[in-house]
Formats: C-alpha cells, structure tokens, sequence
C-alpha cells in the first residue's frame, strides 16, 4: 500500500490545505496531516502517477513530494552521512579557509561530490594542502565554523527514542563526526583519520579511508549484525560517495543533493530539513522528540 509525502520546510512552509487537497483530488487517496502545515500524507492515492501528478501541482512552490511503501515504513536503520547533510558545511573546505586557499579546495569537493573525481585521489589532494595546520586552528574551525543542520539532533532523538539505531559515517574526519555525532545524537560514528607530526597536520590521512564502499558495507554489515533487514534501513546523504549506500537502503534519501546524485535516489529532498526524514517514516507531530 502506497503513501504519498508532501512535506515543507517547517520554518518557511508553503504546503497549505488548498496545496494538499489539490494533490488529493489529483491523485486520489486519503489526505492526512502529520504536522499541519508542514507534512501530510495522501493514503493509497488510486493514480498511478501520484508522483508525477503531485510535483506537476506542486509546480514551483517549496514543497517535496515522496512516494513510500507502507509496510516496515519505521526505519531500524539510519546511516547518515556528515557534510552537508548532518551539518551544514564541508569541513575540509572550511579548514581550507583557515589557509586562505578555500575556493580551490571547495572546488575540487564540489567535483567530487558530483562524482566527477575519483573519491580517494580526490581526498589525498586536498589534505595534502593543508599540511602544516596547527591543531588549535582546527579546533577553532569546528567550534566557531562549523553549523548543525536544522532538524538533525530532532531526528536522530526521535527515532532512537523508537528504537532505531543510528550511524554516522562521513568520508570527512574523525575530528570533526567523532564531536558532531556526540553532540547530535549518535550511537556510533565512522570517519577518516587526519595524521598529525605533534600538532601540525602532515598532510595525510590514514588508510584505509572511509569512501563509497565503505558506507554501504557498513549499512549491510549493521543489518546483520542487529538482524534488521535492508528494507527497514534508512541512507541519507548529498554526494556522489552516497549513491551506494542510498540504493542499497529501504528509504535512500539524497538531501538537498547535486541534481546527478538526486536524479538517481529513491527518494529526493530538495526544501525540507531533516525532519522529512521522520514524515517519510509516517511519525506525526505528537511522536517527535523535541
């Protein structure tokens, strides 16, 4: 049994009831608000294009459209990726910054995550030009430069109040998912290792590192290990490094990903916050942890 989706961007909604019956007249079903005015829900819609038909009424307005199945919807699962998904910049980036040579690193992380470079040349490049850097920079660059993505901590509180398991696993750095994921929430965290001579960056990082492959052998190698089939699993990330890891999962999400990467996900997020990832999962406002 099908559920459609619609779901807003909680602090600057544009999904109203007009909006939502407007898709349910379309699409045929049972509308049902999750949290009124920021996500409902359109049971069993009769058409079959409710996907198409609900993105073409949509039009331009911000509103995200899903189409889900309804059996096992409450994910066991959730790994997630780190930079510009649980947070929203891209560390190495911002340490890049501190060097005054952001724009050239920034470029080669926007190819990357594109899936125009290969992944770990790409990484060993960009930390190869922050050797040198002192600790306490980068300390000073993860408490003052470095933003929690809205929705996040809400999300990951939520679902592991339910029972799910959540993992961090990022191809950025233990420094920075090791703090993050402490501070959001979850119950484990999975990232490369800068290398350092004292407290000076030497440029390198330890192998091997943390890529694509990586993550989706850790979301299979969670599934087994807590015997939690791949269906009750739940990817969400942005890059190119996530597309394995969202194709394998039950619920894949690219959020506000690169078109490339969100063309080919099974589910896309474009203007809501991490809590669409709880709407998708059918949690209505009274079950969120706040």
């Amino acid at each position: 049994m099908p559920v459609l989706c619609l779901i807003a961007n909680p602090t600057d909604s544009e999904l109203d009831p007009a909006l939502a019956a407007a898709v349910a007249q379309e699409t045929g079903g049972e509308l049902n608000w999750l949290d009124h005015s920021i996500a409902c829900e359109i049971i069993e819609p009769t058409s079959t294009q409710a996907l198409e038909l609900a993105r073409q009424i949509i039009g331009k307005a911000k509103v995200d459209a899903a189409l889900v199945p309804t059996e096992g919807r409450r994910k066991q699962i959730l790994i997630a990726d780190m930079d510009s998904t649980m947070i929203n910049e891209e560390c190495i980036d911002e340490l890049a910054a501190a060097l005054g040579i952001k724009d050239q690193v920034a470029d080669i992380t926007d190819r990357a995550m594109r899936g125009e470079l290969d992944f770990a040349a790409a990484l060993d490049t960009r930390v190869a030009l922050l050797k040198g850097l002192e600790r306490k920079v980068i300390e000073e660059v993860r408490r003052e430069q470095i933003t929690l993505t809205p929705g996040g901590r809400v999300l990951i509180q939520t679902i592991k109040a339910y029972g799910a398991y959540t993992a961090l696993v990022s191809g950025g750095f233990t420094f920075f998912a090791d703090f993050f994921a402490k501070r959001i929430g979850f119950d484990e965290a999975v990232a490369n290792v800068l290398e350092f001579d004292g407290d000076r960056l030497t440029g390198t990082v330890a192998k091997p590192i943390v890529d694509k492959s990586t993550k989706r052998e850790r979301l299979m190698a969670l599934s087994s290990e807590r015997n939690v089939p791949l269906s009750r699993t739940m990817a969400v990330g942005d890059g190119a490094n996530d597309l394995e890891m969202i194709r394998v999962a039950g619920f894949g999400v690219a959020l506000h990903a690169k078109p490339a990467v969100a063309a080919k996900a099974g589910i896309r997020i474009d203007h809501a916050d991490l809590t669409a990832l709880l709407y998708l999962q059918g949690y209505t406002d009274e079950d969120i942890v706040r």
